[in-house]
């Protein structure tokens, strides 16, 4: 069993928490949501929603972990029994999030090798969808897609065999190793990028400011998305890694480092992507409007085609994209595994090779169904509602129940007041108990107003416009499954008591 101050340095814990939020998303999703809701304006409300959603719930997730010492259920069941459901839900929720990042991350070190030699041709969408991922019809599952399975098994090779050999000696030492790496192969891509024909109008679409969009409450509302879903927060990451935290740890300025970190990169993403579309549009001779795409066809369909009309070294940059997509999917990967890890050892007094071997070696099989020819449909389904109705609403969930049920935040914050700098005031209570819930219950109640009412008014009311069947199975049953199964676990018994029970009960003796 491993102790639970396993970080070597602090530097270890903030590259890996810092690699946990950049993840592929995030070099895609930034970039496209600020364009659509007011471009440098969007900075307003995104840095507003930085400094009163999102580092806020990181303290609270970080002094939740450091405090209870645990993976979020140990955690969740320390502070109140009946609350053990919300970490096992938590934790769920990732699982199902890491069978199908995986493939997304198995996607990239494939077209990592296809960029060599520009192998998706000039028709880049029908090079993806066809020629590669061989799309059936929703529904259908196929066969398994050979180019995306053997880069998938390689994925899970690596992340698991990392996480065998545990914190200190896997995580954190693949952090040290992928984090500078990614930062240094995209200031590489990004540079490159600013240099090219139209990148200036690239940037200017992307930076242009509409301050009339401010005004509109989607705008915020899409701003606070961002934040929320960027840090990696509400889905067990946070609360299990700060856990493995020395008992002296500055916890609040750890979290305005991560959550300025996070940003930062996105930022630099931001130019990056903009500057690339600049150039494309200039040589299709069209507007930045019509090479805006997002998602993954953003990465997988533009990028290709942008690679492909490069002045030079069109290999070499192609390759330093997506090298630099596997990196950050690889190491968001590894923290999400971690997660359910160390839930089942906490839960089941097992060992951390055998946490690895059933928890990650399940959630590697469920993956192959994301590598067969109907596997983008699937995922596509899963994703949005495992995301919309799994993380966001758990994260509405979490922060009412620690600060309104529980009540909580006196408790947490004078136990991060004793050990960091920057203390905490009544902005961090008012943040966390008042503006949090407001704007997450706002974006539950547009969401379900989207995906519930709408779809008894017309018939393609679903998302995607997928039957009600595949969204029946591949998407709603799945969010309610993460919360049913968590609930499940956490009425099993506890498997004597964990590495930290007596610490725990001894605490709250005194």
């Amino acid at each position: 069993m491993e102790s639970r101050s396993n970080w070597g340095t602090r530097a270890g814990f903030i590259l890996a928490a810092v690699g946990s939020a950049i993840g592929l998303g995030n070099i895609w999703r930034f970039p496209t949501v600020a364009y659509e809701n007011g471009g440098g304006a969007f900075f307003i409300p995104y840095l507003f929603a930085l400094l009163t959603a999102g580092i806020p719930i990181l303290i609270m997730e970080f002094t939740m972990g450091h405090k209870h010492r645990g993976s979020a259920p140990l955690t969740f069941k320390r502070i109140n029994k009946k609350s053990e459901f919300i970490g096992w839900w938590a934790v769920l929720v990732a699982f199902v999030i890491s069978t199908y990042y995986a493939v997304i991350v198995a996607w990239a070190m494939s077209y990592s090798v296809f960029a060599f030699n520009q192998n998706w041709g000039s028709d880049t969408e029908s090079f993806l969808f066809n020629d590669y991922l061989k799309l059936a019809a929703p529904g259908e599952i196929g066969g398994i897609v050979p180019g995306v399975f053997i880069p998938l098994v390689i994925v899970w090779v690596l992340v698991l065999g990392i996480l065998f050999k545990g914190v200190k000696k896997g995580i954190e030492i693949a952090n040290r190793i992928f984090i500078p790496a990614l930062v240094i192969i995209f200031l590489i891509i990004v540079i490159r990028a600013v240099t090219l024909p139209g990148a200036i109008d690239g940037l200017q679409a992307f930076f242009a400011p509409d301050f009339s969009s401010i005004l509109s409450p989607d705008v915020w509302v899409a701003a606070y998305g961002q934040i929320f879903f960027s840090l990696s927060i509400a889905f067990a990451i946070m609360i299990t890694y700060s856990s493995y935290l020395p008992k002296k740890s500055d916890l609040t300025n750890n979290a305005f480092i991560v959550g300025f970190g996070n940003s930062s990169f996105e930022l630099l993403a931001g130019i990056g992507v903009f500057s690339v579309l600049g150039f494309l549009a200039s040589q299709s001779g069209v507007g930045v409007d019509d090479v805006v795409a997002g998602g993954v066809g953003l990465a997988f369909v533009v990028f290709p085609a942008i690679i492909n009309e490069f002045p030079g070294l069109n290999g070499l940059f192609g390759f330093l994209f997506f090298a630099s997509l596997v990196l950050a999917g690889l190491t968001s990967l590894m923290s999400i595994t971690e997660t359910y890890v160390a839930g089942l050892v906490d839960k089941f007094k097992i060992s951390r090779a055998k946490a690895v071997f059933f928890g990650g070696g399940l959630a590697a099989l469920i993956s192959i169904l994301f590598s067969t020819q109907g596997g983008l449909n699937f995922l596509d389904a899963v994703d949005y509602f495992i995301n919309q109705f799994g993380v966001a609403l758990l994260g509405l969930v979490e922060v009412v129940v620690v600060a309104w049920i529980l009540r909580q935040v006196k408790e947490l914050k004078e136990h991060a007041n004793e050990i960091s700098d920057i203390r905490l005031g009544s902005w961090w209570t008012i943040c966390l108990a008042v503006i949090t819930p407001i704007v997450l219950g706002y974006q539950m109640y547009q969401l379900l107003t989207q995906n519930l009412l709408k779809q008894f008014e017309t018939e393609s009311g679903n998302y995607g416009n997928y039957t009600d069947a595949f969204i029946i199975y591949a998407g709603w049953s799945v969010a309610a499954g993460a919360l049913v199964i968590g609930i499940i676990l956490s009425l099993t018994k506890w498997k004597g008591n964990n590495r930290t029970e007596a610490e725990a009960k001894a605490k709250e003796a005194k």
